[in-house]
């Protein structure tokens, strides 16, 4: 296990360096002049422009500008905003909100998308069965922020059931915002699991098990849904990365000051080295989440072995 593990960490090496290079030249292909858009409206003397242009390496070629990032990286500094603040501090006063946001997010996933999954494979052809496809095809068919707006009006506004926007009230804050967040993926596990679930329940080795005696809860907790688990594991590991990436309209709607609207408004104002850290912190939460998920195959499949 031990050197599956190193050679899984050495393959993603070329994985985080391409995929870093990529992020750093579409930000540094965005046109305009970031020194220019920090100044404004205000004038700001051609030497002033050229001191900060040298500080932030922006008149270099876009390799050496790459070079100089990845040696900084390499000792922990993701480098500096147009005015002045570590990108390290930025990311960690906005992580823990949308870290939060996507743990709420991510349990809906597993409570809701699992049960609905399961019980939708034992039940096939019922009307829990139906239930479960028809609620989960509306969801993937409803947009994200039609989703949100809908609900904060309903649940926030209306009923007065939840906040609706901020994080003042703690972990409550968060659970209308996670659920819509989670949302289409809880759909998507539901599915995936019912599949996954039926075609197993067809195998060979589920009838031998039956045959010989053994309880249909023993059978279908012990045989079947564990195989079952394995692309539902697959899709978690992926998907958690993509809930922490993906969260800019959630908090825009929710007003949450989180990762998503960090990036949003550091976009707007041309602020490269803050979008090129975060996206290089949720490259690596990616490529960790799927380090995370070969390790479990050996754990849900015994068949799996690592040398």
């Amino acid at each position: 296990m031990g050197r599956y593990t190193a050679r899984r960490l050495l393959q993603m090496l070329p994985v985080f360096i391409g995929t870093t290079f990529l992020i750093f030249a579409l930000v540094f292909a965005i046109p305009g002049d970031p020194i220019r858009a920090l100044a404004g409206d205000r004038p700001i003397s051609p030497s002033t422009v050229a001191t900060l242009r040298e500080e932030y390496n922006l008149d270099d070629p876009l390799v050496v500008q790459y070079g100089k990032y990845m040696a900084g990286l390499v000792q922990g500094d993701f480098g500096k905003d147009y005015n002045g603040r570590e990108v390290v501090d930025i990311m960690a006063h906005r992580f823990p909100v949308t870290i939060r946001l996507a743990l709420v997010a991510f349990i809906f996933e597993i409570l809701i998308g699992l049960v609905a999954g399961v019980v939708a494979a034992l039940r096939r052809r019922s009307y829990l069965d139906t239930l479960v496809l028809v609620t989960t095809t509306a969801i993937v068919s409803i947009p994200t922020f039609v989703l949100g707006f809908t609900l904060q009006l309903l649940l926030g506004v209306k009923l007065g059931w939840f906040p609706i926007a901020g994080i003042s009230q703690g972990w409550y804050s968060y659970l209308l915002p996670g659920f819509v967040l989670g949302a289409l993926s809880l759909a998507y596990v539901a599915r995936l699991t019912r599949t996954s679930l039926v075609e197993n329940l067809r195998a060979d080795y589920v009838r031998t098990a039956t045959s010989k005696g053994l309880s249909r809860k023993r059978v279908v907790g012990r045989h079947a849904l564990r195989n079952s688990l394995i692309p539902v594991v697959t899709y978690l590991g992926i998907d958690l990365g993509a809930l922490m990436g993906g969260a800019i309209v959630t908090e825009g709607i929710f007003n949450l000051p989180g990762i998503g609207q960090q990036v949003f408004l550091s976009v707007r104002a041309q602020e490269g080295p803050v979008v090129v850290g975060i996206v290089t912190a949720l490259v690596l939460v990616f490529i960790f989440a799927n380090l995370a998920v070969d390790l479990l195959y050996g754990v849900l499949d015994p068949r799996i072995r690592y040398e």
